[in-house]
């Protein structure tokens, strides 16, 4: 007995190492190893095995989590309907390969309805993104529990189950890869009407994507009474891009201080605002100047910046002393 009870004591001490818990582990293990005959235990690792490799592979950490950053992204892209001849590929439309004319030739109002089935088509689209998403975190939560789980049974007499549900999961991320990419609209309608001319051209319609136009904030900065504000496209587009700036100040405390705001078009990716007030907050934010294929634009980026603090009384700007605030005034670069 007092072997034993000497024996008790010293295994109590080593469960205190970190090798304790492996030495657990192995214990767990080789008791359920007798709970299953030699062949059975063979079918129930190899089984756990491809479960994990299927993990690492297809619904890894990293990749669900790139996915998330791509589905983030998505929801901040603007979205327009591209018109194509049915001969050309998307992104081959140039001035030169698709005229101009061809838009004269489309009904226009035709050509509206077709932009609200493309807007329904882009939400929908990404609500679909959305929840295959969310089934496949559930899916990868849902088989984690099952390898952590001591109970061999899910890999002996049900693996049958566990089979179709990688199969679904394996189905899901197939669909969810498939909608990344914007698909061609569907025209129930010609769009194109009679002209009278002996060959209406053939086209079809795309959905397109744009990426999101973002502030620098490092670049982005503010002075005492004015701001050099600076953005950039992710990806940047072949030609030349219109965008809309919008500014205003922050809590204004007089009637003449709410005429500090504006909206301004630009043609370039820098802008200066000058005349501003010194030591106050002023909101700005920036998109895509509005276009006639524009379909769907969920997300616009802003920014808030400080001006810094004036001079000490005594030493204020002319401007102060003068009735009124002047109007901020701009410059692009």
């Amino acid at each position: 007995m007092n072997l034993q009870v000497t024996g008790l004591g010293l295994d109590k001490m080593k469960l205190d190492s970190p090798q304790s818990f492996l030495d657990q582990e192995e214990a767990d293990e080789a008791e359920e190893q007798q709970l299953l005959a030699p062949a059975a235990w063979r079918t129930y690792m190899e089984r756990r095995a491809a479960l994990r490799e299927f993990l690492t592979a297809e619904l890894s950490p990293q990749l669900l989590k790139r996915h998330h950053a791509r589905m983030e992204l998505l929801r901040k892209c603007s979205y327009y309907i591209e018109i194509l001849p049915k001969h050309l590929a998307l992104g081959d439309q140039n001035p030169l390969v698709l005229p101009s004319t061809m838009f004269q030739l489309i009904d226009p109002w035709k050509f509206q309805r077709m932009k609200k089935v493309g807007t329904a088509q882009t939400k929908i689209q990404l609500l679909l993104l959305g929840d295959l998403l969310e089934q496949l975190d559930g899916g990868r939560a849902e088989l984690d529990a099952l390898l952590e789980s001591p109970d061999p049974r899910p890999f002996v007499a049900g693996w049958g189950l566990v089979e179709q549900r990688l199969a679904d999961l394996s189905a899901v991320m197939d669909s969810f890869l498939a909608l990344m990419v914007p698909g061609r609209l569907h025209i129930k309608h010609r769009l194109v009407s009679d002209i009278g001319a002996t060959k209406i051209p053939h086209i079809r319609l795309m959905l397109s994507t744009k990426m999101p136009v973002v502030f620098d904030r490092k670049e982005s900065v503010a002075h005492q009474d004015w701001v050099s504000l600076r953005w950039f496209v992710t990806i940047q587009p072949a030609a030349p891009e219109q965008f809309e700036l919008r500014f205003k100040l922050l809590d204004p405390r007089t009637q003449q201080e709410c005429t500090q705001c504006g909206i301004i078009p630009v043609a370039a990716c820098t802008f200066d605002i000058h005349n501003l007030l010194p030591n106050r907050s002023y909101k700005f934010t920036i998109k895509r100047a509005e276009s006639y294929t524009l379909v769907y634009e969920p997300w616009r980026d802003s920014l808030t910046l400080h001006t810094r603090p004036g001079p000490p009384e005594g030493r204020a700007p002319s401007r102060l002393g003068k009735p009124g605030l002047p109007l901020p005034t701009l410059s692009e670069r």
